[in-house]
């Protein structure tokens, strides 16, 4: 029998055993505006049971565990051989056969694939984000591999397979295959042209033999990657198999895994290529050509992984202040805890908009919409990564002493917050991108424009910063000391243009007051407190 004062009281329940999708409402209004009709259906219940699976006690259950065993490098067997392999806990294994299931890898082959595996990939970084990584490279991997025909019907069937095969052994033997990537060196971070690694043209057509290091190459357990390396006539990028096709192993040597800050569960690590077996994508010399609808792959990738942790954040933030009570009411009816909550679910709500959009015009895939990512995939990466971390300490601090314990769940989404704005270029790569875009490509700040228009009268505060963002890009003086300015300019207009068109009325006049108007402080929670925040705080609210 329980003592007395060991009674719990004043403690929320846990928030497990809830569709993690249907609670979503700005998530399923996103699926429901951007599919077409006739794969609703379909896809809701896809999805539906994604989410209930997300929020089941097992699943969150299998995220702590994979957490708390994060990945070993074994390079040797027992004997002496070498092996290079990484060795994982079982709970990441059931975590990433449930991703590739469904439907994680699959958008480029599926019907409205972008938007459905957008919303999917947005629920399952709630439950685990690590795992994420392997199905994000191989998804991003399709693109670079058609522009090699052959190579494309080899290994796309492979890659876009709904079933998971954990096993090393030659892919032609495989139900299903992974990716990861190897572009970063030590001595040139994001400059990738200053790479050093070495490809040396073999006897069989396309094929080569690699010499040199992998300061960061994600996913070593994968059954392929795609790397860079510096040809005959300039940097191009290869297919680098774990598994040769006589069943031995490619020389792939895993000199150490990464500690890091976050992202526990997933392997990171860097590699050395010696005399390694590669195959050439594309052609020599057009390597940046090659993986340049790659990077733009994994950039959505990481908005939308940044949004779900930032929904998981508001979720477990409101569900807390919703049964909490302290100085005679409830948490989540007090005025300036309101206010806090209503400003993270205004972030929460235009990432997710804003990603789902992004995923739409891939569906689309027009002349139009292919310009219109050309500025907003760089500008939504700068913007909603960066907003991540912040909403994720916020969040914490919403609960307390508690949120700074690691039951919670909260701090492991504080430690995975800075992830997506650092990883596949980080802030200043974002920024120069989205000015390469403006100088080079008229058509994509065309294409924007004509986006953010659509909304153009339903706001005043969204109009004049409209206006005033045409006044900056007219001035091109100082425009790289100037661009992260406008990065950030460009992304939140096109926010407020989203939420005017699309989100209830009482969430878009409260972003274009905070984020457009001015009307808002620095921290969260600065809100006029003549808006409507009860019924923003609401639609955040989980339902469990």
């Amino acid at each position: 029998m329980a003592r007395r004062t060991h009674t719990v009281t004043n403690q929320p329940p846990p928030l497990t055993d809830y569709d993690l999708f249907g609670a979503d409402r700005a998530l399923t209004e996103a699926v429901e505006r951007h599919l077409d009709p006739e794969l609703l259906d379909e896809a809701h219940g896809e999805l539906a049971a994604l989410g209930r699976a997300s929020g089941s006690a097992q699943l969150q259950e299998w995220a702590v565990q994979a957490n708390e065993n994060p990945p070993r490098l074994r390079t040797h067997d027992r004997h002496g051989h070498r092996v290079d392999e990484v060795d994982f806990h079982p709970a990441w294994h059931r975590l990433l056969g449930k991703g590739v299931a469904a439907g994680l890898t699959a958008a480029w082959v599926r019907p409205g694939g972008h938007v459905r595996r957008a919303a999917a990939f947005l629920v399952w970084t709630q439950v685990e984000a690590g795992n994420l990584c392997p199905l994000s490279m191989t998804h991003a991997a399709v693109p670079a591999l058609r522009t090699d025909p052959a190579l494309a019907a080899e290994w796309e069937p492979r890659l876009t397979s709904m079933v998971y095969d954990r096993e090393l052994r030659p892919a032609r033997l495989k139900a299903g295959a992974l990716f990861g990537m190897g572009m970063t060196e030590k001595q040139g971070g994001s400059d990738v042209r200053a790479n050093t690694t070495t490809a040396r043209p073999l006897a069989e057509e396309g094929t080569y033999e690699l010499t040199g290091h992998k300061w960061f190459c994600s996913a070593p357990m994968s059954d392929g990657f795609l790397v860079l390396a510096q040809a005959p006539d300039g940097l191009t990028c290869f297919l680098v198999p774990r598994v040769l096709e006589d069943g031995s192993r490619n020389v792939f040597l895993i000199q150490r895994l990464k500690d890091k800050l976050g992202n526990r569960s997933n392997a990171s690590s860097e590699v050395e290529f010696d005399g390694t077996w590669a195959r050439r994508v594309g052609e020599e010399g057009r390597g940046v050509r090659t993986i340049i609808d790659m990077v733009a792959a994994t950039r959505l990738d990481c908005v939308l992984g940044s949004a779900g942790l930032m929904r998981q954040a508001v979720a477990q933030a409101v569900h807390h202040c919703t049964h909490r009570e302290a100085f005679g009411a409830k948490l989540v009816d007090k005025p300036l805890m309101r206010n806090v909550l209503a400003d993270l679910a205004l972030e929460s709500e235009a990432a997710t908009t804003l990603a789902l959009r992004l995923a739409a015009a891939c569906d689309e895939g027009g002349e139009q919409e292919r310009a219109l990512l050309r500025i907003a995939v760089p500008a939504a990466k700068y913007w909603v990564t960066k907003r991540c971390t912040p909403v994720a300490v916020e969040a914490a601090e919403c609960l307390g002493g508690n949120g700074y314990v690691e039951e919670s769940g909260l701090p492991r989404l504080v430690r995975e917050s800075p992830l997506n704005s650092i990883w596949e270029g980080a802030g200043n790569v974002q920024a120069l991108d989205v000015l390469r875009a403006l100088q080079r490509e008229p058509q994509a700040l065309n294409a924007y424009l004509q986006e953010v228009g659509e909304a153009r009268g339903a706001d005043h505060r969204l109009d004049a910063a409209i206006k005033d963002l045409l006044t900056e890009l007219a001035d091109l003086d100082g425009i790289e000391g100037r661009a992260r300015r406008l990065t950030e300019r460009l992304a939140l207009v096109l926010q407020g243009s989203l939420l005017v068109r699309f989100a209830p009325p009482e969430v878009a006049d409260a972003f274009c007051a905070a984020r457009l108007g001015g009307d808002g402080g620095a921290a969260f929670g600065t809100l006029p407190h003549t808006l409507d925040l009860a019924s923003v705080v609401e639609r955040a609210r989980p339902v469990s």
